[in-house]
């Protein structure tokens, strides 16, 4: 699968770009704050509807504008797909498939297939559990598009749940119409939750032998990395909670969900509800399910965070993505069914042995697209096609080690903005 066609309109710093992306490596090189990332974060955006950047959508419209629009044309083998994203400031955003009638933004998820590497993926190891949650509900999407619903599900009836818990926690006791109506909500929780709970310990299970493998092709090999499913729910009724409230997570407890099916999952997930009820309307916040759980990063034995050195947490974070690559290319045999691979700023960030096995992995993908500052960060196995970044647009376009095919300062001339054809 490959990227033929980006269009933006009023995304971050782009009034209008238009640019033709070919197969292969291409990289976008030009001087910090140029706008280099914005490229590639909406191609990521068209993937999963969420940028690797900021948490909301709002900073990606251009300032002084109710909406930016991406517009990207997919070729996969034979087939070209032409999909539009509309990013709303104030209502819902709206998708295009192949110029038909507007439809749900998340109907869009998923077509183009992606997997991202930025500096922000450090995040993933030394950061909250939240963006470790976050990885894996991308990569479910990305797998299964249809997916994207079961988080969805999932947070809408947290979020009515909690709105519950916090009006009989300001009403100051807990009266019977309370009492019957949480237990309509804990059900609806935990059959919303058990189902993405299920999703993410089978999709732990597939991931974990891509993350040793990748791990090893980075490093030297002398440890082992691993990831664990660490729940909140929990078998056991007899663990205590921790300071955040929540039980205390451990991988035991993942074997034993795992083998549970979802009727058995669903009620153990209300056991956990009942058993927790008091602390929760103390807090006034939902204190078990799929949103307080964590996937867990080991070396040997050792968790990665607070323990590894920088260059073992940078390694386990690449590991993370490349492992995504791994099974998509693993789940999906189909004719031009590679994801395009996405190096955002990577190299500027990592040493020279580790730039070198980095690229060595992904120069073979159908479409690699990367980002640098300085040319000399690429390493040889990514010495592609390299489009020149300036401010407000693109000037020169180097293919490969030959001659410029344009070299001017100002922007190139930009195209009608209207839709590509899908």
């Amino acid at each position: 699968m490959y990227v033929e066609h980006l269009s933006l309109t009023g995304f971050r710093s782009y009034p209008q770009l238009d640019t033709a992306i070919e197969p292969g490596i291409t990289v976008f090189v030009g001087p910090n704050g140029v706008g280099k990332t914005n490229i590639v974060e909406a191609i990521g955006y068209l993937a999963t509807l969420s940028s690797h950047r900021v948490s909301s959508d709002k900073p990606l419209i251009s300032f002084g504008q109710d909406r930016a629009i991406i517009r990207g044309r997919f070729v996969r083998g034979t087939q070209r797909t032409g999909v539009e994203v509309e990013i709303n400031a104030e209502t819902a955003n709206r998708a295009r498939i192949n110029r038909a009638n507007p439809v749900r933004a998340r109907d869009a998820a998923g077509i183009l297939k992606t997997v991202l590497f930025a500096p922000e993926d450090l995040s993933l190891v030394k950061g909250d559990p939240s963006g470790r949650r976050r990885y894996l509900d991308e990569v479910m999407v990305s797998l299964l598009p249809h997916q994207s619903a079961l988080r969805a599900d999932y947070e809408r009836v947290l979020k009515q749940r909690n709105a519950l818990l916090k009006s009989a926690r300001a009403a100051g006791r807990f009266s019977t119409a309370h009492e019957a109506t949480l237990d309509v909500w804990d059900q609806h929780l935990a059959e919303a939750g058990a189902r993405l709970l299920a999703a993410r310990l089978l999709l732990v299970d597939h991931l974990r032998p891509h993350v040793q493998r990748a791990y090893k092709e980075l490093t030297d090999g002398s440890k082992v990395a691993d990831i664990v499913y660490l729940p909140s729910v929990s078998s056991s009724a007899d663990l205590a909670m921790d300071d955040d409230g929540a039980d205390a997570l451990h991988d035991g407890d993942r074997e034993r969900l795992g083998d549970l099916e979802l009727p058995a999952l669903t009620d153990l997930f209300v056991e956990n509800l009942l058993r927790h009820r008091r602390k929760e309307l103390d807090r006034g916040i939902s204190l078990v399910g799929p949103h307080r759980d964590e996937l867990g990063l080991l070396l040997g034995q050792a968790p990665v965070k607070g323990y590894a050195s920088h260059g073992e947490t940078w390694s386990m974070a690449l590991a993370l993505r490349l492992a995504s690559y791994y099974l998509l290319l693993e789940e999906d045999h189909t004719p031009g069914g590679d994801p395009v691979l996405i190096l955002d700023d990577v190299f500027a960030e990592l040493d020279a042995q580790r730039r070198t096995r980095l690229a060595a992995i992904v120069a073979p993908a159908e479409q690699v697209l990367v980002t640098a500052a300085v040319g000399d960060d690429i390493p040889a196995a990514l010495l592609g096609r390299q489009i020149r970044v300036v401010p407000g647009g693109l000037a020169g376009t180097t293919d490969g080690p030959g001659s410029v095919a344009e070299d001017r300062d100002e922007p190139a001339a930009v195209p009608s903005a209207g839709e590509p054809d899908a």
